[in-house]
């Protein structure tokens, strides 16, 4: 259930009947937002100090259609997406930040594309202890320095929670990674910024835990979140997981919050993922992230995913056609 206080009431009394609801609260410049559990249904809050209130069959709550009609517009440094913007956001780059060489050039290229958003991890969360773990504060600041010097906005993942506070510096969007997606510590330190958040679906998470992770970086405060599609672990093993375009159906249907779709873990292999990409702008979501790195054959993490530069370029002419049949424009 959501309830709207009068703002007249004072901070004081909204955290009283926020505490005595069992509740979350959120200022917004208005209103006091009151957020407890679905199950309730009714309220004992004097009536004169309630706004309105929504009822829920669930707790998607803050993320539900049913509370904010449109998609949220999220600004992501210069640009904007969600709302009536029509833009879907093209974010590209390497797996992993490796080298200022490697970094500079993939930056490059996406300004000669007229792009605006370079993603790159600097802490890999990784399967093996054995492999590649990132760069990690080094590598923030080279992705920093490309935004200096580029203009490029900065996308990066956060592994844990001992460490979110350097990527809220240094990053224009605060990736939560499918494997992190249950961090409690990583979820409530991102309500806690008004910094826009992607959360990655976890690959074995049905739709309802997904968004309900987004709900706890929502009712810690932190309005800006965008929900990330990018496989499922199924039966099938020719691909690496299964893209849920089926879910997205669902998110779009049901949920306030942007979507982004990344194809290159769904795929799993290069030689899909301009395909599959084709299909993701169709539905006419908000964002694409595709792994683009200058030599894949030397790439120290996910190189089999991995376009390099020419085969990026080759994707890159072919969307700007299917965008504009749906009336969106690639950013």
């Amino acid at each position: 259930m959501i309830v709207h206080l009068k703002k007249e009431i004072g901070l004081a009394e909204a955290e009283a009947i926020a505490e005595k609801e069992s509740g979350f609260l959120v200022e917004e410049a208005d209103k006091f937002v009151l957020i407890t559990g679905s199950g309730q249904k009714e309220t004992s809050i004097d009536s004169s100090k309630i706004l309105e209130t929504f009822v829920f069959e669930n707790d998607i709550q803050l993320a539900s259609r049913n509370y904010i009609k449109e998609t949220r517009k999220i600004k992501i440094g210069n640009v904007e997406i969600g709302g009536d913007t029509k833009n879907t956001i093209m974010i590209a780059g390497p797996c992993s930040v490796e080298s200022e060489s490697q970094i500079t050039t993939s930056a490059e290229m996406l300004v000669d594309q007229g792009l605006t958003t370079l993603r790159g991890g600097c802490y890999k969360p990784r399967t093996s202890p054995y492999s590649f773990q990132g760069l990690g504060l080094e590598g923030l600041k080279l992705l920093a320095k490309m935004r200096e010097q580029y203009g490029l906005n900065i996308i990066t993942e956060v592994r844990d929670a001992t460490h979110v506070a350097e990527v809220i510096e240094y990053s224009d969007v605060i990736q939560i990674g499918a494997k992190s997606m249950y961090d409690h510590g990583i979820l409530k330190a991102c309500g806690k910024t008004q910094k826009p958040v992607m959360i990655k679906r976890g690959f074995g998470t049905t739709l309802q835990e997904f968004v309900q992770c987004a709900e706890f970086v929502l009712s810690g405060g932190n309005p800006n979140v965008i929900l990330c599609e990018r496989g499922l672990r199924t039966f099938e093993t020719k691909t690496r997981f299964t893209l849920d375009l089926c879910g997205v159906a669902f998110l779009k249907e049901h949920t306030n919050l942007p979507i982004i779709l990344d194809p290159s873990h769904a795929m799993g292999h290069a030689y899909g993922v301009p395909d599959l990409t084709r299909a993701c702008l169709a539905m006419g979501i908000d964002g694409l992230i595709i792994e683009v790195h200058p030599n894949p054959k030397v790439a120290k993490s996910d190189a089999s995913q991995q376009l390099n530069h020419g085969e990026f370029l080759n994707l890159r002419k072919t969307l700007d056609p299917i965008a504009a049949a749906i009336g969106h424009k690639m950013i």
